[in-house]
């Protein structure tokens, strides 16, 4: 297994389907080849002090470390963004609840896990097109 590490990586991940659970984001993509699934890892500083955001991203990389690389598929870029909770969470629970997301990610058929279009953007989640601005 690879580590993702170019923004431009991170960005087509993005465009994949997305699955939420309570310690973290995953993220994924096929990118039409066949070589061995990349990952990255990403804690925003919304989640806390440098020493907080390297204790969530250590934590993600063992979980992956651990259990994930068997339900990780070739072929595919993965992103992990953590999420506060994931400091508190026992381990064992952030491990079911990766495996439990790269089922989800893979039973869904080109779509999110809420089953909606996978164009839209985080920030463009809530709005309709035909909404005014200000209402």
């Amino acid at each position: 297994m690879e580590r993702l590490k170019r923004r431009a990586d991170f960005r087509a991940a993005s465009s994949g389907s997305r699955i939420s659970s309570g310690a973290f984001v995953l993220q994924a993509r096929a990118r039409g080849d066949e070589g061995c699934a990349r990952i990255g890892f990403t804690v925003s500083k919304q989640v806390g002090n440098a020493v907080e955001r390297n204790r969530v991203r250590r934590r993600l990389r063992e979980i992956v470390r651990l259990s994930a690389g068997e339900a990780m598929r070739d072929g595919h870029d993965y992103v992990l963004i953590g999420r506060r909770s994931a400091l508190a969470l026992p381990f064992t629970d952030m491990q079911q609840q990766l495996a439990s997301a790269l089922q989800r990610i893979h039973s869904s058929r080109g779509r999110d896990a809420t089953g909606s279009s996978q164009n839209r953007s985080l920030h463009q989640a809530g709005k309709t097109p035909d909404a005014k601005p200000g209402t």
